[in-house]
């Protein structure tokens, strides 16, 4: 077991000792002591994890393992990157700890009733995603225009092209989406930009 401090900080000096130290405390309450420290030093929060010391971290964790933060606005600012960060860790069976929000993510009925949460909204959003990319995907044929990207084009922000049929079947299935992006090949935040055209698109 390897129990991880995560600390996302702005370039305020006390801000991260704060953390620290709220981090520290909690730890020793619960009979922890902090094998690592993973530091995003004026890092948004709203950036993918991927981008972040955080990607690189639930690329490491393994069941058993414990990650402790000051609060989850820390993981991310975006409910469902939130909601993407503690399936990932609930599904691998690591921990997770806040100091503020008093929150436990393991195995009690906190983290049960959790689940049940990450169940309705994955199938609300896996619904709404699945019925809105049909109608956007069947518009654009509808309007002979060309599903790929056109050839020998580069452009970064179309890395999905080619994969929008995948991508559908697999939201449909019910994997979570950092699976669904290691998967396809696609970055977190190529995946979520997908998805929200895909949601804007049948707007």
């Amino acid at each position: 077991m390897t129990v991880y401090g995560y600390l996302r900080v702005s370039t305020d000096k006390q801000d991260c000792e704060n953390q620290k130290i709220g981090v520290e405390n909690l730890a020793c309450k619960r009979g922890l002591t902090i094998d690592r420290w993973i530091v995003d030093d004026g890092v948004s929060g709203t950036k993918a994890p991927e981008k972040r010391e955080l990607g690189k971290l639930l690329k490491r964790i393994k069941s058993g393992d414990v990650i402790v933060c000051s609060e989850l606005s820390r993981l991310g600012r975006k409910l469902f990157m939130i909601i993407s960060i503690l399936e990932h860790c609930m599904k691998t069976g690591a921990k997770v700890l806040t100091v503020k929000d008093g929150y436990e993510l393991g195995d009690n009925m906190q983290s049960k009733v959790l689940a049940f949460a990450f169940g309705l909204v994955a199938e609300l959003e896996r619904d709404m995603i699945s019925q809105r990319t049909k109608e956007a995907l069947a518009r654009r044929k509808a309007d002979g225009k060309k599903l790929g990207r056109p050839a020998g084009s580069m452009n970064k922000k179309h890395v999905w092209d080619g994969k929008e049929k995948r991508i559908l079947r697999l939201v449909d299935q019910g994997v979570g989406k950092v699976k669904i992006a290691r998967m396809t090949g696609m970055g977190v935040g190529s995946l979520y930009s997908f998805l929200k055209i895909a949601r804007n698109g049948a707007k």
